[in-house]
């Protein structure tokens, strides 16, 4: 047999995209949740020329890879450019986003209906959990700079991360 037909079961692939700034417990849910529906997530590390982040994008590549490895089925990769290209590129029919409140689903349908008609990649909306509703990477970041108490919104190598980053010389 030759074709498609010959390969097997096609995998089930879907991508969690972000620019994960740290990584923070919220994000990891998510990946965690997408990881048990699909077969592969990619999480795509967003660059973003414009703007400084506090990791480097290698960092936080390592940081997700280290807090994913459980999963088995997740694969962490840079990218940047459209978000469509990236599935197309990949044949990822799906991409998964956490809402945190309304505000974040107003924003986050014109994108999945952008990325829809652009490509006819598939947006899935997933609740987050409602310990982390409240829970980004900026707040995180501002609270650990003032020396507030973040262990409980990231994974522990995140939080030593963290700390290592904004050392007071």
């Amino acid at each position: 047999m030759t074709g498609p037909e010959s390969e097997g079961p096609q995998l089930r692939r879907a991508v969690c995209p972000g620019s994960f700034d740290p990584i923070t417990n919220g994000h990891l849910d998510i990946i965690a949740r997408a990881s048990k529906l699909y077969d592969v997530v990619h999480v795509a590390v967003m660059i973003n020329q414009s703007k400084k982040g506090l990791f480097e994008i290698d960092e936080r590549i390592d940081l997700i890879r280290q807090v994913t490895a459980e999963f088995g089925n997740v694969e962490v990769e840079a990218f940047h450019g459209l978000l469509v290209d990236f599935c197309k590129q990949r044949d990822i029919p799906a991409i998964v986003k956490g809402l945190r409140a309304v505000s974040d689903f107003d924003y986050e349908l014109q994108m999945a209906q952008m990325n829809n008609g652009l490509s006819g990649v598939e947006t899935l909306f997933v609740p987050t959990n409602p310990t982390y509703s409240f829970l980004s990477s900026s707040l995180v970041k501002e609270v650990a700079t003032w020396g507030g108490d973040v262990s409980h919104l990231v994974p522990p190598v995140v939080l030593e991360a963290l700390k290592e980053r904004l050392k007071k010389d």
